[in-house]
């Protein structure tokens, strides 16, 4: 009888298949209110001569000099070092308000309105950007007033001066000689500008620096902060200019000049300068913005970077 043999055929198990793993959903991360404007300030103190400028060029008198160049040596051969950093007081409490509540207001809607896995539309930035500005360009108006008025008083003539002190001096004199409306002089030129100025700053820092992280493939870090914080310095420099020159002359103007009123004020502008008003001190403001809109946003995504670090986040 012949003996059958058994073989048993061994089975080798099927290696599990590798199974993708879903992937982490981002944790949104809330940021304190204040950021914005802490980093502006830190922004401002470094920016704030080129500022100066731009308001000499944008106010300037006859026989005052044309170029940037020109206005910074003249600042500098006047008034020293501390010439180029008059009204830096206001310039302070500017960003302390202004900033503070158009960068706040911007980033907690993104909090609440966006989700950090899908990344928010152009539109969708957009309303934010217009809401938040014009709500920082009205709690910003007073501190604009006095940073204009304070950054061109040496270019007036000596008996026109205001010669306010700091901040705070300015306000005082502001509200008891030309009562309390006079802290809102300019608003709606102010907010109109405030809110083209968060809508292409701080929307275009957004998209440029989402393009830089998803579409060129770089890092989120120095690199993608620097080029979609000077793309946003740009755009912002030229959607603004025109409404910035109208926010200079409004602030600066004496109360007689004020009474006539914008329209009135804009058709002299035109009669004297033509169309070339619109981007009068656009080079300076540029040199301004693009500085300050570098070191802005390089200053908050250090805050950003280092909260985060402290939250173990």
């Amino acid at each position: 009888m012949a003996v059958g043999t058994s073989v048993h055929a061994e089975v080798t198990p099927l290696a599990p298949q590798q199974q993708r793993k879903p992937k982490p959903a981002v944790k949104k991360i809330h940021y304190p209110f204040w950021f914005g404007g802490s980093a502006s300030c830190f922004a401002a103190a470094v920016t704030h001569p080129l500022d100066l400028v731009k308001v000499r060029l944008q106010t300037r008198a006859p026989g005052s000099p044309k170029s940037m160049l020109g206005t910074f040596v003249h600042v500098f051969k006047n008034g020293g070092i501390l010439g180029l950093y008059s009204g830096l007081s206001a310039a302070i409490l500017r960003q302390m308000t202004y900033s503070t509540t158009r960068f706040g207001v911007y980033e907690e809607l993104k909090s609440r309105f966006t989700s950090p896995d899908a990344p928010p539309g152009l539109l969708s930035l957009l309303w934010m950007g217009c809401f938040s500005g014009f709500l920082g360009g009205i709690a910003g108006n007073p501190a604009d007033v006095l940073n204009v008025r304070m950054q061109s008083d040496a270019a007036l003539p000596p008996e026109q001066r205001r010669n306010y002190k700091n901040a705070v001096h300015g306000l005082i004199r502001m509200t008891r000689d030309e009562g309390v409306t006079s802290l809102f002089r300019g608003v709606w030129p102010n907010s109109t500008r405030a809110v083209l100025m968060t809508a292409s700053q701080l929307v275009t820092y957004d998209i440029f620096k989402q393009m830089c992280t998803d579409r060129l493939g770089m890092p989120d870090s120095l690199s993608a902060h620097f080029t979609a914080s000077i793309a946003a310095g740009f755009v912002a420099t030229t959607v603004c200019s025109p409404v910035d020159v109208i926010k200079t002359r409004v602030m600066s103007a004496s109360p007689a000049e004020s009474k006539s009123g914008i329209m009135h004020l804009l058709k002299e502008i035109y009669r004297k300068e033509g169309v070339s008003w619109m981007f009068r001190g656009w080079l300076p403001s540029f040199m301004r913005l693009g500085p300050h809109t570098i070191a802005t946003f390089l200053f908050l995504e250090e805050h950003k970077k280092i909260y985060r670090k402290i939250k173990g986040l």
